[in-house]
């Protein structure tokens, strides 16, 4: 269950705005941001777009993945 919290009026008008282009809820974008803040804290040594990419291809599930084919195994298409 989520908790109210306070949060400046520009953080919101952002959060409304970059939630629309990204569809999620204002709630689910702002924790996305937190989500991504979090583990750059916790990872350092990667870059803020990586672990952006990497947070969006997870929960984007294996469904949508492109699997692996090595390039000996390639066929050209």
């Amino acid at each position: 269950m989520g908790k109210p919290v306070r949060i400046d009026d520009a953080l919101y008008d952002q959060a409304r705005f970059q939630a629309r282009a990204e569809r999620r809820t204002i709630a689910g974008q702002i924790e996305f941001w937190a989500l991504v803040g979090r583990t750059a804290l916790d990872n350092p040594d990667l870059s803020v777009d990586f672990i952006r990419d990497l947070l969006i291809a997870r929960a984007e599930g294996a469904s949508l993945a492109t699997p692996f084919v090595a390039e000996g195994q390639r066929v050209d298409e």
